[in-house]
């Protein structure tokens, strides 16, 4: 993914300054001169590169700090700094209310993806309480209305649309009308892709937008397209009001670095990236967390909206009491993994924890095991009661492999494979027992360190090896008890407030649980060791 390649590049650059003895003009440039091709690489515009390494010089005159100055800190402050002027336009977009009307027009080149972003934008403000509908009022494309009929469908989203209407406009004002009048507090249209060169269909556009009057006009665009997106996006701009940009397929392209520079160009705010086909692959762009992530800090309060998603505030303290105990049953395995799931990508999750990137997820296997986790969940949705809550491993006998096994429709040795994976999360469960739990207030440096040790249990060689061993496990403990401190730095108003909850805690713990069974699986052998069992009792399905 191009974030994901931009982001560790950058990373590595910083880290090899960090490591350097002496940070001289020579370290200064070689860091720059790396972030700088990497972002080049990435198909960001050749003059806002030479203008932000011009910027860094000015504002990092080693000759003049003095002595007892942290220079790699500063360094680090001035690149966040300046990566943040190239994303940020300056003023923020429009942002629908609940409970009163808002009209949200979509805008793009065909091909770019509006149809699938429009489900995308009403099933994200559907999750946060909003009643969305959408319009199709593309009538220039085949199949346009049968895919957003699918994709509202699925998302259980009210839509409207016409197979014998014509007209766009009268298709738009229709459902508009409609939409208000069952109150519908956000109301999504959906038109045709065009581009520059098409001035009827540009002025088919404006006609759609004076006759819908819409709070929001939203330029879709492709991130393939680089920078040619300049263009496109500036003649947008001058036929309706675009007011904010979407930029889609971050998953597929190299280059997207372009299309996000040219947007900032423009002073149109971006305000979601697309970084997938499915409909939860979607996430709110926010430059601070964005280039906090890029530059391998991390992003705890993207972390902390995904823990309040995941995990409601009223089984926050049942989660405590399980993981002080050290107990772990079949049942808390399910609800993890579907806890797992409702996280989304965990490559995403990745980056916004500190030292982390979404380089760490091997490709391909991300997929690979969250289809094998739905997997488990089917032939635990086989278990009774006593089985999901038994901790006594003796209970599973023959009998009731074999019965798990017919009510699941999978083979025997899949149970069994099952059951191995629960036994390998139960023993690494059983190293969090003793974790200290804030109750309120920062941790005390006792609390971490002790905490620390628990994680470095749990935590595979390769990860923590990754974060920077021991000495950075206690780092990474010092931010989850204050969220002051952010890599040495304050960016006051982008992480969260004084402390960091023991849900965040909680959540890692969890977090680490999955990483164990997503990005380090069991050996070869270990994954074989179900099928000799199997086979050594003649098991048969």
């Amino acid at each position: 993914m191009v974030l994901a390649q931009l982001g560790g590049s950058i990373s590595r650059a910083l880290q090899q300054m960090s490591n350097a003895t002496i940070i001289d003009e020579k370290v200064l440039n070689d860091c720059l001169n790396e972030i700088t091709r990497a972002l080049l690489q990435a198909d960001v515009q050749f003059k806002l590169v030479r203008d932000m390494q011009t910027n860094i010089k000015k504002i990092v005159n080693l000759d003049d700090l003095a002595a007892g100055h942290n220079k790699r800190k500063i360094i680090q402050q001035a690149i966040f700094n300046e990566l943040c002027k190239i994303l940020d336009p300056g003023k923020p977009s429009f942002t629908p209310k609940k409970g009163k009307t808002s009209v949200v027009m979509f805008v793009g080149l065909q091909g770019s993806g509006k149809t699938t972003t429009c489900t995308k934008y009403a099933y994200y403000h559907q999750k946060k309480g909003w009643k969305p509908a959408l319009v199709c009022a593309d009538t220039f494309r085949a199949g346009a209305f049968d895919q957003l009929k699918q994709n509202a469908t699925k998302a259980k989203i009210p839509f409207y649309g016409s197979y014998t209407e014509s007209d766009p406009v009268r298709i738009a004002v229709e459902g508009v009308e409609r939409f208000k009048k069952e109150n519908c507090d956000l109301i999504i249209v959906d038109t045709s892709g065009r581009h520059k060169q098409e001035a009827a269909l540009f002025e088919e556009m404006r006609q759609v937008s004076e006759a819908t009057k819409p709070d929001l006009v939203i330029f879709v665009m492709d991130s393939s397209i680089g920078q040619a997106a300049f263009d496109q996006a500036q003649a947008f701009k001058q036929s309706v009001a675009v007011g904010a940009v979407i930029v889609t397929k971050m998953d597929g392209h190299a280059k997207g670095g372009g299309a996000l520079s040219a947007v900032a160009a423009t002073k149109s705010p971006v305000i979601f990236i697309g970084t997938g086909e499915h409909m939860d692959e979607f996430e709110v762009f926010d430059v601070k967390p964005f280039v906090s992530r890029l530059l391998g800090m991390g992003d705890w309060s993207g972390f902390m909206d995904k823990i309040h998603e995941v995990v409601p505030m009223d089984q926050q303290p049942e989660l405590l009491q399980k993981l002080s105990e050290g107990n772990f049953t079949l049942r808390i395995m399910y609800e993890q993994f579907q806890n797992i799931l409702k996280m989304g990508p965990i490559g995403q999750v990745f980056s916004m924890l500190p030292g982390f990137s979404q380089e760490l997820m091997p490709k391909g296997r991300e997929k690979e095991s969250q289809a094998k986790i739905k997997r488990y969940m089917t032939m635990m949705d086989s278990m009774t009661n006593e089985e999901l809550d038994s901790t006594n491993p003796k209970l599973m006998n023959e009998s009731r492999i074999m019965r798990i096994a017919r009510g699941c429709g999978r083979p025997v040795r899949d149970v069994m494979e099952m059951l191995e994976e629960y036994k390998r999360l139960a023993k690494i469960w059983s190293k969090m027992k003793g974790l200290k739990i804030p109750k309120k207030g920062e941790m005390s440096a006792l609390s971490r360190n002790m905490n620390a040790q628990h994680m470095s249990k749990v935590l595979p060689p390769q990860m923590l090896k990754q974060i920077g061993g021991m000495g950075g496990l206690q780092n990474l403990m010092k931010q989850m008890g204050s969220a002051k401190d952010m890599m040495g730095h304050d960016f006051s108003g982008f992480v969260l407030g004084p402390t960091i909850k023991a849900s965040v805690l909680v959540e890692f713990c969890h977090f680490l649980l999955a990483v164990n069974l997503l990005i380090y699986p069991k050996e070869d052998s270990d994954l074989n060791l179900g099928r000799k069992w199997a086979e050594k009792c003649n098991f048969k399905r």
